[in-house]
């Protein structure tokens, strides 16, 4: 028997503002329905296919659904499977056999830019006269601005690049954010005095400019440590692994690999840079590590009193 459920729909990139206000949406329905709150995803880019351009993700595959059941109280988080079938197939097919009778769409929740089907042909109109016809409700949400921009998956990319975390932060309603699991490295860190954590950025994800952020990092056990974090390519040690995030966990002594930890970049210290020798190297890190230290008083300073 297929489950009843309330679908919200999009690709769902960093699980942005915009985003949010159809997940909100879609809890709410649910629950007055009685129903599953679902989102439908895909797991790959529609533009990879349609428009033949690779579009760099924000978030991991396992990032995006984390956010959407932690932050928005999904119950299910649907992957569908983005190929030439489902980019050519009509839009009525789209919503009749594969919406409402393989998911069980009896609800449906999408934002007012939606497109689905052949050649892009259905949109939120199509889909609410066809679901009208099949029973099933549908939500159209409009554009979610902030500070006189739209928000979208791809501005707040831009600001990644550009290093913008805060910006970013704005538009997303949270921190950016990478989890992966904890890799050997070259140890140049602990020698230098500074053990690090690090990440290999998957393949397909947007990497932030590259530098040193102030971040904290979320452990297995849900314990949260500030780090000074590295993105980049290591320059001084003429590294050869490809980018990678290096987060020092400056008050925490232990070993993580292995382990799954979550890195979240709240604002670049500097960029990253080549440095005469590993004295100097190592002076500066500590350097970037008060700055770390100072920013988080900084911001717990500025918090409101209860």
């Amino acid at each position: 028997m297929i489950q009843d459920r309330v679908i919200a729909l999009g690709f769902f990139d960093g699980v942005h503002l915009g985003h949010a206000a159809l997940l909100t949406l879609a809890r709410k329905r649910a629950d007055s329905l009685g129903i599953s709150a679902a989102a439908l995803t895909f797991d790959t880019h529609p533009d990879t296919l349609v428009l033949h351009q690779p579009v760099p993700l924000i978030n991991t595959m396992t990032d995006r659904q984390w956010l959407m059941r932690e932050k928005f109280a999904m119950d299910e988080v649907l992957v569908a499977h983005f190929d030439r079938t489902m980019m050519e197939m009509p839009w009525e097919t789209f919503v009749d056999e594969y919406l409402i009778g393989a998911l069980g769409a009896r609800h449906v929740i999408c934002g007012h830019d939606f497109s689905f089907g052949y050649m892009g042909e259905g949109n939120p109109a199509r889909l609410r006269r066809q679901c009208s016809l099949r029973g099933v409700g549908v939500d159209v949400v409009d554009k979610v601005v902030r500070g006189g921009v739209t928000v979208s998956s791809t501005h707040i990319r831009q600001l990644i690049r550009q290093g913008d975390m805060e910006g970013a932060a704005q538009l997303l309603g949270h921190r950016h954010f990478l989890s992966g699991t904890v890799a050997h490295g070259k140890e140049l860190g602990r020698r230098l005095g500074f053990p690090t954590a690090n990440l290999l950025l998957p393949a397909g994800l947007l990497a932030p400019a590259f530098g040193v952020y102030a971040t904290l990092v979320t452990l297995p056990d849900g314990s949260v440590h500030p780090a000074v974090t590295n993105v980049g390519i290591r320059p001084t040690v003429h590294d050869t692994l490809g980018p990678m995030v290096e987060a020092w966990l400056m008050d925490y002594d232990g070993t993580l690999y292995g382990e799954t930890i979550r890195v979240e970049f709240f604002t670049r210290l500097r960029g990253e840079k080549q440095f005469p020798n590993l004295d100097a190297l190592r002076d500066e890190v500590l350097h970037n590590a008060e700055e770390t230290r100072n920013y988080f008083a900084s911001l717990r300073h500025a918090a409101p009193r209860a």
